[in-house]
């Protein structure tokens, strides 16, 4: 993903206005024919045998009183009940060029099922190429990139299941890792405050030591894969420890 360059790489950024993990990995993975690309997107979309990490989530006693802190310099998410943890992970949020928003906000649109409106696939057949959907070619149709478990606080940015690296990768929006992202689908409702800064003194405690995904330059699914519905499984275990 580190390697990818023009307009593939900044498919994969812009993707991120509105969820998953859209990176398609290189141009050398596509045939001069245009062969079906091979991508990942901003989130582990496919599932591979290395353990990752998995932390708990808990139910809330009370899902009014839940909220979620984001810290850009830890790169953590806590989602808290009135101080009590209800779940604790890793974040990959904007590049400097293209910033999370710092601020308080609240979720206003949740959508498990997610794509992307404006970035994907140029579908005929077989043959698979990524593009806007403004400029798909006649005799094809579009079909947008993967966002699972988007969770929108601001117009365009929002949480989405994704490849979260170790440093900031997305043009805005927050990758969660395909263990996390249910989870936190979940714990957050509309109108769960969201409350974004460069760091908070919960770094110091609940965030330290914190497990971070290793996954994310893992080999990028096929596109056909990315196009089907089976981007879109349920999460195999139950989503709360309790």
């Amino acid at each position: 993903m580190q390697k990818i360059s023009g307009f593939f790489s900044e498919i994969v950024q812009t993707a991120d206005f509105q969820w998953i993990r859209c990176v398609p990995r290189s141009l050398r993975k596509v045939s001069a024919l245009g062969a079906v690309l091979a991508l990942s997107s901003c989130s582990s979309l496919k599932r591979e045998s290395r353990s990752q990490p998995d932390p708990p989530a808990y139910r809330p006693n009370n899902p009014d009183k839940v909220e979620v802190k984001v810290s850009l310099k830890n790169k953590a998410v806590y989602v808290l009940e009135e101080g009590r943890p209800l779940l604790v992970a890793a974040t990959c949020g904007g590049r400097a060029k293209t910033p999370t928003p710092l601020g308080t906000y609240r979720v206003f649109r949740k959508i498990p099922k997610k794509r992307s409106y404006t970035y994907g696939f140029h579908v005929r057949g077989n043959d698979i190429r990524p593009g806007k959907s403004s400029r798909t070619p006649a005799g094809a149709r579009y079909v947008g990139y993967p966002m699972p478990y988007w969770v929108e606080f601001k117009a365009g940015y929002g949480f989405h299941e994704g490849y979260v690296w170790p440093e900031p990768r997305s043009h805005g929006c927050l990758r969660l890792h395909k263990n996390t992202a249910p989870k936190f689908f979940e714990l957050v409702k509309n109108g769960t405050p969201i409350k974004i800064a460069y760091a908070w003194p919960e770094d110091r405690s609940l965030g330290r030591g914190i497990q971070r995904p290793t996954d994310y330059t893992d080999p990028d699914p096929p596109g056909s894969y990315l196009i089907s519905n089976n981007v879109f499984k349920a999460p195999p275990k139950p989503i709360f420890a309790d």
